[in-house]
């Protein structure tokens, strides 16, 4: 805590002096609005188990979607998406390996996703002998493999991620496993089989469910498929004795194309200014998971409580708070698709946008607000080269001072840091468009992005006490005389 404490006092070395008394505003009128009880009861509805995770492109995001406009539209908001509905629907190009492919060693068929995986996309038909490499790192460019299948024992990658970075048995065997099934295609290999090592087993499920899944893109014409002619096949540490005994394998892969519909649910809370209205505070969440997947411990649904149903239903309740009492600006509620595929909707909607560009003053995105010890929080958005607009920064950090007293860590906000973590929510769709833009959250947990993020283990007082911080920060924005400027450096997202 203490440490957290410092990096709060020092955020403030970042900053141009604090806000005059005259740029101050009143505290929000509507602070009750935010109602820890209305919050559990709509968390629980949308990651419940009858969501089934919300996957993008599925019935199950479109069952959500429908649900947060109902919600939306019972909190007075109203519809601001097309053709006057709370939807603006965009297309997805979903990219996978076929399922009707084969992969058999000796005869013996392998299924896909569960004891072998497909690493990357591959269009290709082999039938070769297998050569098993005891010493696969001694292999260079001049062994020659041609027309056969190069198998080894996974080797570690040339850089290994932090073991507390998030997913790390994942990028410890999705990057070793690239590393060296490069090297084997150089050998001319028909194929590469990798057999895991005990560590990367842990990785081997999401890799599965990646292949499974394939690749998500906005559908802007023909698809591009980089599909390798070379398939490299993932298999785990228990069939290394398999493997090395075998002598052949056939594999017949293809690779298939669907345009998905996936939605963005938009509303707003119009200004009571004339002139003040035409401008607007963007609240953004994304409403989309991981859907149904593979198990973990005979757990199949990805509910993502975390990720992001807690700032998904933050959002109905700010916007609750707002028809109470409207601010002068227009309050803009964006409930982005797509963002676990690739920050798809809130790309759409910054190349669509259903206001100008121009006229949205501040982006306030939440994504993960509700675990973690009570009293921390996280602000990004707030330490060059992130930081855009000083002015939005500082009416955050005055509104928490004055309403929430989270303790803030943006030790993650920093460009080195290992994960990254600034660039993987909606916000940074805006920020590239020179859109002032901040990232509220409450970070990474053990759970994230697994069956374990479920709405039991949010803590759901710190989730209202978030609530009201993020609504703190857009009513300042919504009703400040002057709208946030952006920093004359622009950041660099």
């Amino acid at each position: 805590m203490k440490t957290l404490l410092a990096t709060t006092i020092a955020l403030t070395a970042f900053l141009p002096s604090s806000m005059t008394a005259q740029e101050r505003p009143t505290d929000p009128p509507a602070l009750s609005a935010i109602t820890e009880a209305d919050l559990r009861r709509d968390l629980f509805l949308l990651s419940g188990e009858a969501m089934r995770g919300r996957e993008a492109g599925t019935e199950d995001e479109l069952r959500a979607s429908v649900w947060l406009a109902e919600r939306a539209h019972e909190a007075g908001l109203l519809p601001a998406g097309d053709d006057g509905t709370y939807f603006q629907f965009f297309p997805v190009r979903r990219v996978r390996q076929s399922a009707t492919g084969r992969i058999a060693i000796d005869g013996q068929p392998l299924m896909s996703g569960t004891e072998v995986a497909i690493v990357g996309m591959s269009d290709a038909v082999v039938d070769a002998s297998i050569v098993w490499l005891d010493d696969a790192a001694g292999v260079d460019s001049l062994t020659d493999l041609t027309g056969r299948v190069a198998a080894a024992r996974l080797a570690p990658p040339a850089s290994i991620a932090d073991a507390s970075v998030s997913l790390a048995e994942w990028r410890y065997a999705n990057r070793a496993a690239g590393q060296l099934a490069n090297r084997l295609r150089r050998t001319g290999a028909a194929a590469v089989i990798i057999v895991l090592n005990e560590y990367g087993d842990a990785g081997f499920e999401r890799i599965a469910a990646t292949g499974v899944r394939g690749r998500y893109s906005l559908d802007e014409g023909p698809p591009r498929i980089n599909a390798s002619q070379t398939p490299t096949l993932l298999v785990k540490s228990s069939m290394q004795s398999r493997i090395a005994g075998a002598t052949r394998l056939e594999a017949r892969l293809s690779i298939e194309s669907f345009v998905y519909p996936s939605v963005n649910v938009v509303a707003k809370l119009p200004g009571s200014d004339p002139v003040l209205r035409d401008e607007v505070v963007l609240f953004s969440s994304h409403q989309d998971h991981d859907g149904v997947r593979l198990p973990v411990d005979g757990d199949s649904t990805w509910n993502g409580a975390d990720d992001n149903a807690t700032t998904s239903v933050a959002l109905l309740a700010i916007g609750r708070a707002f028809a109470q009492q409207p601010g002068l600006r227009t309050a803009l509620f964006v409930w982005h698709g797509a963002e676990e595929k690739g920050l798809l909707g809130s790309v759409w909607h910054v190349r669509n946008p259903v206001v100008p560009l121009d006229r949205i003053t501040a982006v306030l995105n939440g994504d993960m607000i509700g675990r973690n010890h009570p009293d921390t929080a996280a602000l990004l958005g707030v330490i060059p080269p992130h930081r855009n607009s000083s002015d939005l920064v500082r009416m955050a950090l005055d509104a928490n001072a004055r309403i929430t007293s989270f303790v803030i860590d943006s030790t993650w906000d920093r460009p080195d840091h290992p994960e990254n973590w600034y660039n993987r929510s909606d916000h940074r769709s805006y920020a590239r468009a020179d859109v002032p833009s901040l990232f509220f959250t409450t970070l990474l947990h053990p759970d994230y992005h697994t069956p374990l993020d479920v709405p039991e283990r949010i803590d759901t007082n710190k989730l209202a006490r978030m609530s009201q911080w993020i609504y703190a920060t857009g009513w300042t924005a919504a009703n400040s005389p002057q709208r946030p400027r952006l920093d004359a450096s622009g950041g660099e997202p």
